[in-house]
């Protein structure tokens, strides 16, 4: 069982994705609701979301003239809560859904469901899962005990077992806009330059924008890219500058990676800039920065930047001394 953040969580009340809402309201308005369906797009654009609300909207007691859940009833108060006892959610331990968790599913499927007209089983990232996993998910895919929907997720570009895909009835999920992510973001109460930065960092992603926003690492970036412009190459406090500067950096040694991305951003700016080319800039936060950094380094200076970059990731891929890879990589940047 799993907890729905927003008691007011509905069909309609998800971002976007007209064409899945419709293909799944046509289901149960026909009386063509599948045994499971595979919720297949891109990461973070609502496919989760949307399966709560629509194991909501399955065992509301009162659904609206709309085909969405009352968020009034008995029953949506217990999604509300997290303690319907006929949603059921599986997620990844660790990297991937384990056999052990397809066994426990297996076995609690062959009771019929506690209260409700349906259980809804929702499995979250079935491209993670192992052979061993996905075939005994297979198995229950075949022969699905009579009173329960499965709802599978994955990404786009995930390894989903074709055996298990054609026995889902397919749902695709789209990209948000930016548009839409930026106005969202702001109603969540991030000012609007850093909004429309994470809108067009995060490649249409809703969950990918708010993830960025809580970790802090725009906030990094900008004080890393700061102490680089303050630093002037060949001056005696340069060294210590960038051996403090690496210290604190290879800290965050599992953010590391995404914040040289975030450099690599700003560098791609700066490029983009050189070229008059403004309409495509991704650091709106960052405007000043790239205002002052103008000039420092012409065309081919920001090319040699981006090459450093990547060569910084790549020695990171390889376990190289994290403090090391920054140090060479600052040194170089100045």
């Amino acid at each position: 069982m799993a907890e729905i953040a927003n008691a007011n969580l509905t069909i309609s009340s998800v971002l976007g994705q007209e064409k899945a809402k419709k293909m799944l309201r046509r289901a149960v308005t026909g009386n063509r609701l599948s045994h499971a369906y595979l919720f297949r797009g891109p990461a973070g654009v609502g496919k989760r979301t949307l399966g709560r609300a629509f194991a909501r909207y399955l065992n509301c007691l009162s659904p609206t003239d709309t085909q969405d859940a009352c968020c009034s009833c008995a029953s949506c108060h217990k999604f509300a809560s997290g303690s319907h006892p006929d949603l059921m959610v599986i997620e990844p331990v660790g990297v991937s859904i384990k056999i052990e968790q397809i066994r426990e599913l297996k076995h609690a499927l062959s009771f019929p469901p506690y209260e409700a007209g349906v259980r809804v089983v929702i499995l979250t990232e079935v491209h993670t899962m192992r052979r061993e996993a996905a075939n005994s998910l297979l198995k229950i895919l075949e022969e699905p005990p009579p009173g329960n929907l499965l709802i599978l997720t994955g990404n786009e570009a995930g390894d989903i077992l074709p055996t298990i895909s054609s026995r889902c009835q397919a749902v695709p999920f789209v990209g948000l806009s930016t548009g839409l992510i930026e106005e969202t973001l702001v109603a969540d109460g991030i000012d609007r330059d850093t909004a429309r930065t994470l809108a067009a960092m995060t490649g249409n992603s809703l969950g990918q924008a708010r993830l960025l926003a809580g970790q802090g690492l725009l906030e990094i970036r900008r004080t890393l890219i700061e102490k680089l412009l303050a630093t002037s190459p060949g001056k005696p406090e340069t060294a210590e500058s960038v051996f403090a500067l690496a210290e604190t950096t290879s800290s965050h040694k599992e953010d590391l990676p995404e914040i040289l991305e975030l450099i690599r951003s700003w560098l791609r700016d700066l490029i983009l800039l050189s070229c008059r080319v403004e309409g495509r800039i991704i650091n709106h936060d960052l405007s000043s920065l790239l205002e002052q950094a103008g000039g420092r380094w012409d065309y081919n200076d920001l090319l040699i930047r981006l090459d450093l970059i990547d060569k910084a990731r790549r020695q990171l891929a390889r376990n190289c001394n994290r403090t090391l890879v920054c140090e060479a990589l600052y040194f170089g940047l100045l």
